[in-house]
């Protein structure tokens, strides 16, 4: 991640490896995912690959699809931020 990216953009890939972290632990597979949130694959990809947002009902989709709550999607965001800035030192 570069400095002078822009906060949205480093968010959504933020967003995306924390997603990507979440399914992981799942074991579930890009197109399971999509399918059980009822979103397109190519989305989830995207999502995943930080070059897109998530709406509010999406994210919440997700989530649920996941089996996962807004608490467990923060610790990863936060699990990944403490990753970063340990790579930065």
């Amino acid at each position: 991640m570069s400095c002078s990216e822009p906060d949205d953009i480093q968010d959504h890939r933020i967003l995306g490896r924390a997603l990507r972290q979440l399914r992981d632990q799942t074991g579930l597979r890009q197109e399971e995912l999509a399918a059980r949130a009822g979103i397109g694959v190519t989305y989830v990809s995207q999502l995943e690959n930080g070059h897109r947002g998530a709406r509010w009902h999406t994210l919440r989709r997700l989530l649920r699809a996941l089996g996962t709550d807004l608490h467990q999607l923060a610790d990863a965001v936060a699990d990944i931020e403490k990753q970063d800035a340990a790579s930065k030192r």
